[in-house]
This record gives C-alpha cells, structure tokens and sequence, in this order.
C-alpha cells in the first residue's frame, strides 16, 4: 500500500507538519510538528498538535516515529507533547552535535549536551526506517544548517527547509553552520530523485494572489525554481544566495525556537521559582 500523507498548517509560522501512514490501524510517523508559541506573552500553547492529536485518534493510528527534519529556528517542536500523549520515539539527524555545540556557547546553556542524548535516536545517512510496512530512507541534505535531513519513500520525499515552491526558492544558509555551497550540493541529491518524485515541503510563503501549497515535484522544481532551476551553476548559485542572505530579517522565532529544539523540543529547565526561561543573547548573532 502506498503511503497515505495528511498536511497540517500551522498559519503563524507558515509550517506544515505531516502524519505519514497506511490507513486506519496501522503505525504513522509525525514530521515536524509545531507547538504553538507567542512571543509578546511568552506563553505556549497546543492548539496545533491537538489537531495532530485528533487525527491520529479518529484513525486509531499508533505513533512509531516523531520526526524533525532539522532543529527549526522559526518554530518551537511540539514533539515532546505529542510522545507524553501517542507515544513514538523522536529522531534527528545525528549532526545536531553540530548545532547544539554552537547554541550550547550563544546561550551560556550549562545544562544542553552536545551528545544528542536528548533524542531517542540519532539518524545516520543512509539509515532505512519503517513505518509499519512503509521504508523511508534518510538522506543527509545540510546546508540550511548542519543537521538538515530529507526523509525518502518511494516517490514521496520530505524535503524540510532545502526547497520552497519553485516561486519562492531555496533555504537561507546564514544560520550558524550554515553554507550555501553545502546547501547546492544537497539540492542536486533531491533533484537527482526520479522526476515525479513528490517533495513534500515544511514551509511555504506564497506571494499576492497563490494560496499556500505544500508539495511541488522533481520536475517542477528543475524546470522552475527561481534560485536552482538545471542550468543554475554552483558558483551562481552561492553568489545569489550569499547575496540575498545579507538583506533577510532575522526570524522572529529564531532565539526561542533554537534553544528549545537543539533540547529535543523541552523548554529549559525550570529556575527555582518553578518558572523555565528563554535567553536573549544581547550581540551575540
């Protein structure tokens, strides 16, 4: 049976999270859920996993996997919420060494490992997954940051912040351990898919008159991605997006998200009033 693939947008981030499965019964795997986050209140809440949560009960799914296709900067991961309430085990790529041991020294984190220890399972290139009777294989695809991976099933593949809709482009690389070169080469993996290949994206920011859309093809993308369509070379490629990177905004989320997601999603531990805080370094970025 071929994978069945239910897409949740989370408006506010413009994030799409998805439940990957096989019909009613059967095992599923979460990709990149959100948990929501205002940043005026410092306040969480969970109104976008329970959607999640909701669909997998009315399916009767039993969670296998929570995946993340990287440690997000502009969203806060609801996966610990969704294992406390469907169980599954939460994977990474195992190159979140990398990312934590950066963010470990921005935030002055004493208690973040640099390990991965806080995930149950630390992916490898190449490494084979199943999903109940569904083979995902794991393809490495850094760039974006240093722990970015694609998750590939057949002619399905879950692409996280490499590629946008071909209207929109490719992933900015001025995070740390980010690199636009890196982030060329990993592109050609995916594009290297068989044509029809569907690349099921985690975020899409449509222009003036499209509707959001969360999944483009092989071939869509090769004939008309504006920054990396075939006929891109590498050096044009790195020239624009070194280019562009210098003129983008810092994500609103970025300080909050990072110091929770490189944490497998956990919020600092609580200070002696029971409270957990947020740091925000002042010129550290």
């Amino acid at each position: 049976m071929p994978a069945l693939i239910e897409a949740f947008l989370d408006p506010a981030s413009s994030t799409y999270s998805y439940v990957i499965h096989e019909g009613a019964g059967s095992q599923c795997a979460i990709v990149d859920p959100v948990l929501d986050y205002d940043p005026a209140a410092g306040r969480t809440a969970t109104t976008q996993a329970d959607k999640i949560i909701a669909f997998v009960r009315k399916h009767q799914l039993q969670v296998q996997w929570l995946l993340e296709t990287h440690a997000h900067a502009d969203h806060l991961s609801a996966a610990p919420y969704l294992k406390d309430k469907l169980g599954g085990k939460l994977a990474i790529g195992r190159r979140i060494f990398d990312v934590q041991a950066v963010f470990k020294r921005i935030f002055n984190a004493k208690d973040m490992n640099t390990d991965g220890s806080e995930f149950d399972h630390l992916l490898d290139d190449g490494e084979l997954l199943k999903i109940g009777e569904l083979e995902v294989s794991v393809m490495y695809t850094p760039g974006h940051t240093p722990a970015c991976l694609t998750f590939v099933m057949g002619r399905e593949a879950f692409i996280g912040d490499t590629l946008f809709m071909p209207d929109y482009g490719s992933a900015r690389c001025d995070f740390p351990g980010g690199d636009a070169q890196t982030l060329f080469h990993s592109i050609k993996k995916i594009l290297a898919l068989a044509p029809d290949t569907r690349l099921h994206l985690c975020h899409d920011y449509p222009p003036e008159g499209r509707g959001p859309m969360w999944r483009t093809t092989v071939m869509e993308q090769r004939e008309k991605n504006i920054h990396v369509h075939d006929g891109v070379t590498e050096a044009e490629f790195v020239s624009m997006r070194t280019a562009r990177d210098k003129t983008l905004a810092m994500p609103t989320l970025l300080l909050p998200a990072i110091q929770v997601n490189v944490r497998a999603g956990r919020l600092p531990p609580p200070e002696d009033n029971g409270v957990s805080y947020l740091k925000i370094p002042v010129n550290a970025l």
